[in-house]
């Protein structure tokens, strides 16, 4: 099948060339010429370096998978393909697009007749490796058609993906999915400082990531890759304390309160990456205060 790659960044490049070595032929374009070079000497694809030209390079019935930011540039490239492509067209949004704009997205092709395939995917760096996991949105139609190439991301053709439900599903379920994510990691993370806490039985923390990878109830991917950031720097030097948050946690927290879902572990593991990024906090500053307050307990000093 051939397809476009819009946006040819770490993910969807790694895409791009699982694409070609399974006999796709993929067009790619990318605001930055750079990589659309790059890939088409490394890889075999077909550069273009404009959007009119990626669609002039496709044929038949065109698909165009968009793998660029959430947020203005997905709304941007989305609105222009829409007017470059022709009904029976497919395009698909393979970002972290907002579900709630994705359905807005949907609707605005409906009416010019073509479909919107919103695909919430999961795999990172390891995907070109390992294949993605990928949460489909749309309709039937429109799915079974670009079957072959979720077939090829995927880590096997029958697993790893699925339509999930109609336009907006997709990027819903990837949001929940990164919201549990979150809380994964944070239980990790706490369980791990924990442990090195205890300095009196100088605990080798790769050491002990590697015999919970086999056989214990708290095996995963994560633990593996945790595995690797301790073999590769046990005391994690030069890594600073700052966690970033991408926005679907949030969304997943924002859900959950409109649904009236209890939801404490995820929210207090997005409040964990906030926390993370104070350089001092008043908070803690007016605890100590108040205590001082009440029961005359001793105050640190700057």
């Amino acid at each position: 099948m051939k397809l476009a790659i819009i946006g040819l960044g770490k993910m969807g490049g790694n895409m791009a060339r699982r694409l070609i070595r399974d006999g796709h032929e993929v067009v790619g374009y990318n605001l930055e010429p750079e990589p659309t070079q790059q890939l088409a000497e490394e890889a075999g694809l077909i550069p273009a370096f404009s959007l009119e030209e990626t669609v002039d390079k496709l044929s038949g019935r065109r698909v165009a998978w968009v793998m660029v930011p959430a947020g203005k540039p997905t709304e941007m490239t989305v609105q222009a393909l829409g007017d470059l492509l022709s009904e029976g067209d497919i395009v698909i949004d393979g970002g972290n697009s907002n579900y709630k704009e994705t359905m807005q997205r949907a609707e605005m092709l409906k009416g010019k007749g073509i479909f919107f395939v919103d695909v919430g995917t999961s795999g990172g760096v390891w995907g070109l490796k390992e294949g993605y996991s990928m949460m489909v949105g749309g309709e039937d139609e429109a799915v079974e058609f670009i079957r072959p190439i979720l077939e090829s991301l995927a880590p096997e053709k029958e697993k790893g993906w699925g339509r999930v439900g109609p336009s907006g599903s997709g990027h819903f379920v990837k949001m929940v999915h990164n919201g549990i994510e979150y809380g994964l990691m944070q239980a990790y993370a706490e369980g791990f400082e924990i442990m090195r806490a205890k300095e009196q039985f100088g605990l080798d923390l790769h050491h002990i990531s590697e015999i919970w990878r086999f056989g214990s109830v708290v095996r995963s991917w994560l633990l593996d890759l945790t595995a690797n950031a301790l073999s590769e720097n046990p005391d994690l030097d030069g890594i600073k304390d700052w966690v970033a948050d991408s926005g679907e946690g949030r969304w997943t927290v924002f859900e959950a309160i409109d649904l009236d879902v209890p939801a404490p572990v995820i929210t207090q593991a997005l409040q964990a990456r906030f926390v993370s990024r104070q350089e001092e906090s008043f908070a803690a500053k007016i605890l100590a205060a108040m205590r001082n307050q009440f029961g005359g307990h001793a105050v640190k000093r700057e």
